[in-house]
């Protein structure tokens, strides 16, 4: 690197260059750092980690890695349920299973080659990539909460026909208003109609989190009010309250931060340059969740058919 030389006949280097030394310096003199130069040290770190192009590799390699291996685990429960049940047919468990595999597998292709995502034209391109596996990811789950609204529909003797079909008209409606805010953005790129985009990811979010903390709450309170010495009751008891506070966190926080990214360009999750930020979020609401939920639903079904275990007609 070639330096240019100052006014006092010193070497004159770039500022990155200078605070790098400068920093260097400190730590060789121990000088501690006073609460004031803390805050841009911080900031200084994490622009340093954004801009680098190996950092950013790495840590999208590494989200790759974490999708692969869940999915690989979903795949291998299907597996292993299957094999157990083979004349049921699609269970609900069966398809929660399959769902999961294929929106981990799809994330994982996404940030396995996050270099060519991040730089679609059309944006819009990148945008169907990383938001079509986060509203796969609501149908997944929310799969969750029609089966525990089934149970606690039958528990109370109360109709549970209409269940299935409300599941899928919300889910119809979701998907269609989103396609549509895709194929506007497509023929116009427009601020306004992205911001509105992300806001809905958000209000759908909150309805996951609301229908967790709905059916999830009332399965929970119910599952309490039965005889203590009721078999397997305190098992299915932390089951549901253990999905129920996983599930509706991970929704909450998609939900604070989707926001917070449409607000303020600064959070946005739809650029190559916020490495850090992605791996805190998706981690927090996609692989986390995804993972303690597989390990807590890990139990196979009985090789007889049960009241709880509900083939999908």
């Amino acid at each position: 690197m070639l330096h240019r030389f100052g006014p006092s006949g010193d070497f004159d280097f770039p500022g990155k260059v200078r605070g790098k030394i400068r920093k260097r310096m400190a730590r060789m003199t121990k000088m501690p750092l006073t609460p004031l130069e803390l805050p841009p040290l911080l900031s200084d770190w994490w622009d340093e980690i954004n801009d680098s192009t190996e950092w950013q590799d790495g840590i999208f390699y590494t989200l790759c890695a974490a999708y692969a291996l869940v999915s690989c685990v979903a795949l291998i429960q299907l597996i292993r349920i299957e094999l157990r049940v083979p004349e049921y047919g699609w269970t609900t468990q069966k398809v929660f299973h399959l769902m999961n595999f294929i929106v981990n597998g799809v994330r994982a292709i996404v940030f396995g080659f996050h270099n060519q995502v991040f730089v679609l034209h059309p944006k819009v391109l990148t945008l169907i990539l990383l938001d079509l596996p986060g509203l796969l990811f609501f149908s997944t789950y929310t799969l969750l909460v029609l089966f525990w609204a089934e149970i606690y529909h039958q528990a109370r003797s109360l109709p549970t026909d209409k269940l299935r079909i409300f599941y899928v008209s919300i889910n119809a409606v979701i998907y269609i208003i989103q396609v549509c805010v895709w194929v506007y953005l497509w023929i116009d790129d427009n601020s306004v109609v992205e911001f509105i985009g992300k806001i809905f990811i958000a209000v759908v979010s909150f309805i996951a989190a609301l229908g967790f903390l709905f059916y999830g709450g009332r399965l929970f309170f119910m599952l309490r009010r039965f005889p203590i010495e009721s078999k397997g009751r305190r098992k299915k008891l932390h089951e549901v309250g253990s999905v129920t506070a996983i599930c509706f966190t991970c929704f909450l926080i998609r939900c604070f931060v989707v926001v917070l990214s449409a607000f303020d360009a600064d959070a946005s999750l739809d650029v190559l340059d916020h490495p850090v930020l992605d791996l805190i979020y998706y981690m927090l609401v996609e692989i986390l969740p995804s993972a303690l939920v597989l390990y807590i639903l890990r139990k196979l079904p009985p090789k007889r058919v049960s009241a709880q275990y509900h083939p999908i007609r």
